[in-house]
């Protein structure tokens, strides 16, 4: 719901962009049995050619950007200005810092957006930087209005081959694709308390679990997330989820 709730706000805002989304209704063909499993957790959606590449756009440094710049004094391999705090906004405004898009299974990779011109090419990998920021900065002004401050996201984008044309696929501003932290707690030279998945995150490296596969949370581990991610939900779209949910269409 959030993404497509998401995919509205975006396209009324930048005119001309198009998104994958068909309709967040199941079609007649899916059975009885498996239609609650699914029912708000899945769209329907056109079939692109996806490109290669997470088109990452960072407000803030913070996460693996903060860990680069304390050894280099880089953020994907780019020269950044000196004396940056910790979750600090950077000071000429979002970057774009794409990565690989790995098999699943396999960690992406950050990279220089050089690297993703050899990816992609130099048109497509252009166009993708800056729809990617431009998109950003939308949902940036939109959430800070609304209490939150996302700090970095990742947008994913395929292309309609018969137009030439970059869509919007994929999950679009969500804590799961996304750094959520509440204005009102902010501040820099610190870790900002988050809404997103940064809580699993953290409960991984210090369980030693990072980068385990099949790992099962423990329930207040899930309990807590899902609070964060409600939390989330009801600042950015004006009621909670659990009254949404008794809202949407039943199909």
């Amino acid at each position: 719901m959030l993404t497509a709730n998401w995919f509205i706000i975006l396209t009324l805002y930048n005119p001309g962009l198009r998104t994958h989304i068909i309709s967040t209704e199941l079609p007649a063909s899916i059975p009885a049995a498996l239609r609650p499993q699914l029912q708000n957790r899945s769209m329907q959606v056109r079939r692109l050619s996806i490109f290669p590449i997470e088109a990452i756009v960072r407000g803030y440094i913070t996460g693996t950007a903060w860990k680069e710049y304390q050894s280099r004094g880089t953020v994907h391999g780019m020269e950044m200005p000196k004396g940056l705090q910790e979750s600090q906004a950077f000071p000429d405004g979002p970057i774009y810092t794409p990565s690989t898009k790995a098999e699943a299974g396999a960690n992406d990779e950050n990279i220089h957006p050089d690297q993703a011109v050899k990816i992609v090419g130099e048109n497509y990998a252009r166009r993708i930087a800056e729809l990617a920021v431009r998109l950003y900065k939308t949902g940036r002004d939109y959430a800070m209005e609304r209490g939150i401050i996302i700090a970095d996201t990742k947008f994913e984008f395929g292309l309609d081959k018969a137009t030439d044309e970059l869509v919007l696929v994929d999950e679009v501003l969500t804590p799961d694709s996304s750094r959520f932290w509440p204005k009102d707690s902010y501040r820099v030279n610190s870790t900002p308390e988050s809404l997103d998945k940064q809580f699993v995150r953290d409960w991984l490296t210090a369980n030693g679990k990072k980068g385990s596969q099949g790992v099962t949370l423990p329930d207040d581990v899930v309990e807590r997330t899902g609070d964060k991610y409600k939390e989330a939900f009801k600042s950015l779209m004006g009621t909670s989820w659990e009254v949404a949910l008794a809202q949407s269409p039943k199909t």
